[in-house]
């Protein structure tokens, strides 16, 4: 539900009272992933998706059940072969998801607020709800913190809530979302889980991570383009210049940060991570190669560089004699972007963006009407706050 968790936060602001569809479970293709949310509240009124337009209707009328009976549940949505007009995911796969109430006295009513809020915030967490188990372990719920400090409860034994948090921070140090089991002992007797279900249970762990970086450098027309699809893309976006001239709020109102510095100065001392895009734009040797020769050596998700292929060919001369060897060159996608004919700003925008979007999902950038490869990938990555 992370992926609407400033809407939440204001309707849990707002006292009103809600039913939350998280989807927790996908085999086969599916429009969206694990932690895709449909929130409907008393009054009718529905935010976000979980599943791009297939299942919608059926799913806002659980929510509305819920909202009624406060009863916690899972159901599974998949394709109908008998009946083409039956609810169902007509792309062919199937879809858990569970339905919660979130009620004015629900004990979880707190613990998914504070939840939230850090997500809202930007602050990293991971939300444990049970999605299979004895029934009076549904509707609990668990946050866990980097720390491994935690609040609430799944409405078991202490050891359920220790073992969850547990797994839940492996998750969420990986920064992904899914469900994992827990044995049976861990349910401990207090609540019978043990007995009851002799598998254990299983959770669904909901990660949400600060926003991922996107740097871009060189304040040009073409970065203010990108600027703009980086936030709808959902990166922290900033724009770094050495020109003062240049690097300014009023060209770049959208950005998160302005800095102006040597970028290569820069680089090495904002943090980055394995998740961080760097979108050099610049095209001009004596920002570009000092840059890249830091970038290069980075553990981060993607490097690219703007310019002619006669400009790469240069610059990649000049960065082996600056040192930088054939396997950190690999790495640097140039000229930046996939081919679509692009000539504006926004096009060129457009354009690596699309190339950002296939490295982080394993696409191949060519179309689908032509790959015959599955469009929807196992093992998809789902965005953390993403």
């Amino acid at each position: 539900m992370f992926d609407i968790a400033g809407e939440l936060h204001r309707w849990l602001a707002e006292g009103r009272e809600f039913a939350v569809a998280t989807v927790v479970a996908v085999s086969g293709s599916a429009p969206r992933g694990p932690g895709a949310a449909l929130a409907v509240d008393r009054a009718g009124t529905a935010v976000g998706s979980v599943s791009g337009g297939c299942v919608e209707g059926a799913v806002y009328e659980l929510c509305a059940r819920a909202l009624e009976d406060g009863e916690t549940r899972v159901e599974r949505f998949g394709y109908s072969d008998e009946d083409a007009f039956a609810v169902g995911l007509t792309c062919g796969g199937v879809i858990d998801i569970m339905v919660t109430p979130v009620l004015a006295r629900a004990p979880s009513r707190d613990v998914l607020r504070a939840a939230l809020a850090a997500a809202d915030g930007g602050e990293p967490g991971a939300l444990v709800r049970v999605v299979e188990g004895p029934p009076d372990l549904l509707g609990g719920a668990l946050l866990v913190r980097p720390d491994g400090s935690y609040r609430g409860g799944l409405g078991g034994s202490a050891e359920l809530d220790r073992s969850a948090a547990g797994e839940a921070g492996a998750l969420l140090d990986a920064g992904r979302t899914g469900t994992v089991a827990v044995a049976a002992g861990a349910a401990g007797a207090e609540s019978g889980a043990g007995s009851l279900c002799p598998g254990g249970v299983r959770l669904f762990v909901e990660s949400s991570l600060p926003p991922p970086r996107m740097i871009v450098f060189g304040a040009i027309d073409f970065a203010a383009a990108l600027v703009r699809v980086g936030k709808f893309l959902g990166y922290r976006v900033t724009v770094c210049d050495a020109r003062p001239v240049f690097a300014t709020r009023a060209r770049f109102p959208e950005a998160d940060e302005i800095v102006v510095d040597w970028p290569h100065r820069y680089l090495r001392g904002t943090p980055t991570d394995a998740r961080t895009v760097l979108c050099v734009l610049t095209h001009d040797a004596k920002f570009d190669v000092p840059l890249l020769r830091v970038a290069l050596g980075l553990p981060v998700a993607f490097v690219g560089a703007m310019g002619s292929r006669r400009t790469h060919a240069d610059r990649a001369l000049r960065l082996r004699e600056a040192g930088v060897g054939e396997r950190e060159l690999a790495r640097l996608r140039s000229p930046i972007g996939l081919d679509l004919g692009a000539r504006t700003p926004e096009e060129t925008a457009l354009s690596i963006a699309a190339e950002i979007v296939a490295s982080r999902r394993g696409g191949t950038g060519v179309p689908l009407t032509d790959s015959g490869t599955p469009i929807h990938r196992d093992g998809r990555e789902t965005p953390a706050a993403a």
